[in-house]
């Protein structure tokens, strides 16, 4: 593994997100942070580090009147395996529930479980999210598709330690790749994960898959590598397009708004972000009863 530092003022967006990594070594095909228009001026797999992480973010929420759900994993996995020698994101969950800030936090890693002190208690003064990716329900599709991080078995025992520990969890459902995972029987198997779990929402932007300049080119060397010939049929079928739609997007959506309803899992978008956005103080709850 490389890595490198950079000097940056700010850590937070106008939005509250973090990202604490620039690049990867988390190796999935699809990867749309690969895209040029994200212009990394270095390899993908040569992680850059904001220096200094924890303090910029310690000095940006003391300016802060009130306390809001800060967001991270968006763009960057915190848990990618550096973090398992430098503890960069564990540093800055610790300023966030010193600070009784929100935490919405995306991966696709078990990692994550070696901070579940600081989730639960930033979850018992404010609200702590546990996001998960799961794409892909076949364990040795998953090797493929996401080959240097925790399967969806994996991620699945994640939620569920978090759903014990009273955390709550929102699954993102992306991206389903045409002609590889985007059949009923992944879904369904996806979402019965996700009822076992008691997930509170599941984001999904339909089915199918988004590519751009520099990611192409990655995933088409990837299916030449893995699913020979089948390069030829999505340049067929979508061209340069960007959204690569899934030609099963119309039935798998209907089993996935069918089954969200039928299990009371969030799944409008809107509702999803507003619930994974919305900041909620605990702090005062337990003196009223």
């Amino acid at each position: 593994m490389t890595y490198h530092y950079a000097d940056y003022k700010t850590i937070l967006s106008p939005k509250n997100g973090m990202n604490i990594y620039r690049g990867c070594t988390h190796g999935c095909i699809y990867c749309d942070s690969r895209s040029a228009c994200y212009q990394m001026k270095h390899d993908f797999e040569d992680i850059e580090i904001k220096r200094d992480a924890a303090g910029i973010l310690e000095k940006q929420l003391r300016k802060r009147r009130y306390p809001c759900m800060i967001t991270t994993g968006a763009m960057c996995d915190p848990y990618i395996h550096l973090e398992e020698k430098l503890q960069i994101t564990r540093s800055c969950l610790e300023v966030i529930e010193r600070r009784g800030f929100g935490l919405a936090i995306l991966t696709k890693s078990d990692r994550i479980m070696r901070d579940i002190d600081l989730l639960y208690t930033i979850n018992t003064k404010a609200k702590c999210v546990v996001q998960m990716t799961l794409t892909t329900f076949d364990e040795d599709l998953c090797r493929i598709l996401e080959p240097n991080v925790s399967t969806t078995a994996e991620r699945f025992a994640v939620l569920e330690t978090m759903r014990k520990a009273e955390i709550p969890t929102v699954v993102w459902l992306d991206p389903s790749l045409p002609f590889i995972n985007d059949s009923e029987e992944n879904l369904r198997g996806l979402l019965d994960y996700c009822v076992r779990a008691k997930v509170r929402a599941i984001v999904c932007f339909g089915f199918g898959t988004t590519m751009r300049e520099g990611s192409r080119d990655y995933y088409y060397e990837k299916l030449d590598e893995h699913f020979p010939g089948l390069k030829e049929k999505y340049i067929q079928t979508f061209s340069g397009s960007y959204e690569c739609r899934s030609p099963n997007n119309s039935k798998l959506m209907r089993i996935f708004r069918e089954e969200c309803h039928k299990h009371g899992i969030i799944y409008r978008q809107s509702d999803a972000f507003k619930y994974i956005n919305r900041f909620e103080s605990r702090i005062g709850q337990m003196s009223l009863f």
